[in-house]
């Protein structure tokens, strides 16, 4: 017994060492941005480890408004909510059918959707361009948010076929039973059910498409329209002229915040979720 406490114990403190460091080296370089986010380029470049004393907040004001970071901003915003509800709705209407009905070749079409995790983005570049000019949908925020649709389908549906396969048929039984039809048995039903699993499709979509940059960059030319991963690229090639290193770190930082906000929402949710599903069974 004492040699396997002991066993325990020294598995238990290399666990947590790993994850101290796995902490540390992810807090320490974000830190790092914070702190420069609030010096002058003069300070950054002399001594990039020194406090921000005093702290220029007015980095995060010329980030916004004179390197043009927020409207990028706000593009991106708008952009990840609308895609990310396209995404999950749309997804979750096959991942359903797939996942909890029985009809010939339901094989071969969810085979047909996860292939498409397979299909490298690079590969389409080319074709996906042409094909979005002879739709008029270049330069056009609605012919983003298609494409990212469009591309993030198969990993969603992938999520959301196993939540609702793992899904009680007692319960969308006692709704045919009660006189529901297939969409309210849906909707009413089975997607509240699906929610953790919706939450966590949104989770990992939201992260991939607020960073995603080459799409963005390819199908949007008007700096008006260009997102925030776009904005920020631009920036730091103008640095190369204009040296305003404080109002890019601010531009990074205001580039991670939404993403931290939201996944700490989403995440207290899906906890809270699960945990009440469990209790339940």
């Amino acid at each position: 017994m004492g040699k396997k406490k002991l066993k325990s114990r020294s598995s238990n403190w290399s666990t947590h060492v790993i994850l101290t460091a796995w902490v540390l080296l992810i807090i320490i370089p974000t830190l790092w941005v914070v702190l420069n986010s609030l010096k002058s380029s003069a300070n950054i470049l002399i001594d990039p480890y020194s406090l921000p004393v005093p702290p220029h907040v007015e980095n995060y004001e010329n980030a916004w408004l004179d390197a043009g970071l927020g409207r990028g901003f706000i593009n991106s915003i708008y952009i990840t909510f609308l895609s990310v509800f396209s995404i999950v709705f749309f997804a979750s209407l096959p991942a359903y059918v797939m996942a909890r009905k029985k009809f010939a070749g339901k094989a071969l079409v969810y085979y047909y959707f996860i292939s498409g995790l397979m299909f490298p983005t690079f590969v389409a570049m080319v074709p996906l361009f042409l094909l979005m000019a002879k739709l008029n949908l270049l330069n056009n925020h609605f012919g983003l948010i298609l494409v990212y649709t469009a591309y993030s389908l198969p990993f969603t549906i992938f999520i959301l076929y196993a939540f609702f396969k793992a899904l009680p048929r007692s319960l969308e039984e006692a709704a045919v039973i009660d006189g529901a039809g297939p969409f309210r048995t849906f909707f009413t039903v089975m997607l509240p059910l699906a929610k953790p699993g919706l939450i966590s499709a949104a989770i990992f979509n939201v992260v991939g498409i607020w960073n995603e940059y080459v799409l963005a960059l390819i199908l949007i030319q008007t700096p008006e329209l260009k997102t925030l991963p776009v904005s920020i690229a631009n920036l730091m090639l103008v640095m190369q002229y204009k040296t305003d290193w404080g109002a890019l770190y601010a531009g990074l930082i205001m580039s991670i915040i939404p993403v931290v906000i939201i996944y700490l929402i989403f995440q207290r949710q899906l906890a809270e979720q699960t945990t009440a599903g469990a209790v339940k069974e």
